[in-house]
């Protein structure tokens, strides 16, 4: 991980700046804060996501006391070295409210509803397989899951050429779905089938 502390412009702002922070599997943002040269510092040192608190006049960790961590991925400076996207991965609600975002509890949506419903898969893992289907599919040997993606396949294939569009765009969303689990199912994620993607596109 790359560290930008040298390139942020820590003057404009009386030696802090604004901070945005992103779910880096759904893309959802999660809050803002304001980070100073030593929090930007805790931060890398630590790999949890710590600002600075302009009320209390010293550091904080998003989770120190709820256990609700923010844990790094990334950060990068907007092009006027004045704002900071971070990219973190949350354990449990960001919002002191309870919500998963400070912007409201609606969720991720859109392309980034698929990295949520990866993280759901992911929490399948393990356990009992009557908990579930999914945990079902998991826990059962891997034929099964992969049975279900070349089912899936056909079923979406034959939906195009001979249904309409709901019977189209619900067996889309079954294949999504059974794509994710067989994903999991061998120890890997939709984030790694979509980086080969973007190492395609390049």
């Amino acid at each position: 991980m790359m560290n930008i502390s040298e390139h942020i412009d820590f003057a404009k702002g009386d030696g802090l700046v604004p901070a945005i922070v992103q779910d880096s599997q759904t893309l959802q943002v999660l809050m803002l804060g304001y980070m100073s040269k030593e929090s930007v510092a805790k931060t890398y040192e630590t790999n949890k996501v710590t600002f600075y608190s302009r009320s209390r006049k010293t550091l904080w960790t998003k989770g120190e006391s709820s256990g609700n961590f923010l844990n790094l991925i990334s950060m990068t400076v907007d092009c006027d070295n004045d704002t900071l996207l971070v990219m973190a991965n949350p354990e449990g609600p960001t919002c002191h409210t309870g919500t998963v975002s400070c912007f409201g509890d609606h969720g991720a949506s859109g392309v980034g509803f698929l990295g949520h419903l990866d993280n759901i898969v992911k929490g399948r893992v393990g356990a009992s397989e009557d908990e579930s289907y999914t945990a079902k599919l998991l826990s059962g040997p891997l034929r099964r899951a992969a049975q279900k993606i070349g089912e899936e396949g056909v079923e979406t294939a034959l939906a195009a050429v001979a249904e309409d569009e709901e019977a189209l765009l619900g067996e889309s969303a079954d294949l999504l779905y059974h794509l994710i689990v067989l994903l999991r199912a061998k120890g890997l994620s939709l984030t790694d089938a979509i980086e080969v993607l973007q190492g395609r596109h390049k």
